[in-house]
């Protein structure tokens, strides 16, 4: 049941729904990747971002598993380098009030992951950068989002001004339902906002696509 409740975020679909109609660019990432090896983060640290925000089911591991997926394992300690260890995980379900409201599954994911998660009180897309910008003692500017969802990650993302990076899911095995169904709804309308010529929003430290894609990596560089 409680998994349930976690899939399902009303105030999520209704700002996704705002977006939709009217500011589709919060919906689209700064960089689309296969997974986080494309993602070159000492090009990061070195244009000026100081931390990195991450999501964690299909982003870090698969749907509700404890356990890295082996295609990141490498990268993520190379972000972690790059940024000093400046790195935390901010889910809509452990670390959240509503639902783990004394921290006992985040404390489950600290141990697992090794990364800090972040106790906030809104679910992605809602909420500002405040507790983010606490944590890491900076602006939200400088942090790249990262997460595999368009309604949640992305969004949250770049409505509070970070680099958003997305990417792709490594497995739709133990999703629920509803969370299936937003992400055929999400994907369908970001390719077609996407064909439209729909950009992301601008970021001052990559103001176009093609800064964006300095911060990529070949895969021979693995």
């Amino acid at each position: 049941m409680q998994r349930l409740g976690q899939s399902f975020n009303s105030a999520g679909i209704a700002l996704f729904a705002r977006v939709a109609l009217s500011d589709q660019p919060l919906a689209l990432p700064h960089l689309s990747v296969p997974d986080i090896r494309w993602v070159d983060w000492n090009a990061l640290a070195g244009a000026g971002f100081r931390g990195c925000v991450f999501d964690k089911d299909n982003t870090l591991t698969e749907p509700y598993q404890l356990e890295l997926h082996p295609h990141v394992k490498a990268s993520l300690e190379e972000c972690r380098r790059a940024f000093e260890g400046r790195l935390v995980l901010y889910s809509n379900s452990a670390g959240l009030q509503q639902f783990d409201p004394d921290g006992k599954e985040a404390a489950v994911l600290e141990r697992a992951l090794g990364i800090p998660v972040l106790r906030h009180r809104d679910k992605k897309p809602a909420g500002g950068s405040e507790d983010m910008e606490r944590h890491f003692g900076c602006k939200a500017e400088e942090l790249v989002m990262v997460g595999d969802r368009y309604l949640t990650d992305v969004v949250f993302g770049n409505r509070n001004g970070m680099l958003t990076v997305r990417p792709a899911p490594f497995t739709a095995k133990g999703e629920p339902k509803a969370v299936l169904l937003a992400r055929a709804i999400e994907e369908r309308l970001v390719k077609r906002w996407q064909m439209a010529g729909v950009q992301p929003p601008p970021h001052p430290l990559a103001t176009n696509p093609a800064a964006a894609a300095a911060f990529l990596q070949h895969p021979d560089n693995w």
